[in-house]
């Protein structure tokens, strides 16, 4: 009996064995929870029923979050399977590589709405929807990152996105609160998934970190999910709106 027995947890953004959502997706296995995986396409889709079968677990469901159609059918059908929600694992980021290249200031207005709209708005979309099948209160955690605070170097629109997102987590967290739904954010530091890998100069910014953070080393999947198992269980019970730094002390430096 893990702690998490009994629990139903929906976890989006699993793209392959190196997501962040991976890692928090495995650790809820283990702990005993029971998981809804998504896919946003077909090539999405091959990667992670693989990653389901692995773990046993037989709903892995279709959902663009950029569809409001997709999203109203995957709360549906969670409801037709499970009646209820406990928590929700959002993992997700995107943008156009081109705007991740470019000078901030070239940004387009295309490429902002699209960053803005996958990496950020989801997160609302998913709570209004949620909330309706959260009868017994519940959590929902994202995943952020140092540059919606600071300025990254090749990080562009996407700090501006992630900074939306946390200030996100702390507008949900006290609309939802009422209701005993806790919202809160882990911020991670750099990993090698598949959505870092369009960052440039990446490899680089991973050797820097481990060189500089206080732990001497870069943040595993291992850590940031023992992280999330804390704000997705009865554990953190008390916190909400909460963004919590999973990045071997870096944020802590100065420039």
């Amino acid at each position: 009996m893990g702690m998490f027995s009994g629990k139903r947890i929906l976890v989006l953004g699993v793209a392959n064995e190196r997501s962040i959502a991976w890692g928090i997706t495995e650790a809820l296995h283990r702990e005993g929870a029971e998981l809804a995986l998504t896919y946003m396409n077909e090539a999405i889709e091959k990667r992670v029923r693989p990653l389901a079968e692995s773990i046993q677990c037989t709903n892995v469901l279709p959902c663009d979050v950029q569809k409001d159609a997709d999203l109203d059918q995957l709360f549906a059908e969670l409801e037709s399977r499970w009646g209820r929600v406990d928590g929700v694992v959002h993992s997700l980021a995107f943008a156009d590589r081109e705007d991740l290249q470019r000078p901030f200031a070239q940004t387009s207005r295309e490429g902002f709405r699209l960053a803005l709209d996958v990496s950020a708005y989801s997160l609302i979309a998913l709570a209004g929807r949620a909330e309706k099948l959260m009868t017994q209160g519940g959590a929902l955690l994202t995943l952020s990152y140092v540059g919606a605070q600071r300025v990254v170097e090749n990080y562009n629109i996407m700090g501006v996105a992630k900074a939306a997102l946390e200030a996100s987590v702390r507008y949900l967290a006290a609309d939802l609160g009422p209701k005993n739904i806790r919202v809160n954010a882990v911020s991670a530091g750099p990993i090698k998934t598949l959505a870092a890998s369009g960052i440039p100069h990446f490899k680089d910014l991973l050797s820097a970190f481990a060189q500089r953070a206080p732990l001497r080393r870069n943040v595993s999947q291992e850590d940031v999910a023992q992280a999330a198992l804390f704000y997705l269980s009865n554990m953190s019970s008390g916190i909400t709106g909460e963004v919590t730094f999973v990045d071997c002390g870096f944020n802590v430096l100065g420039v």
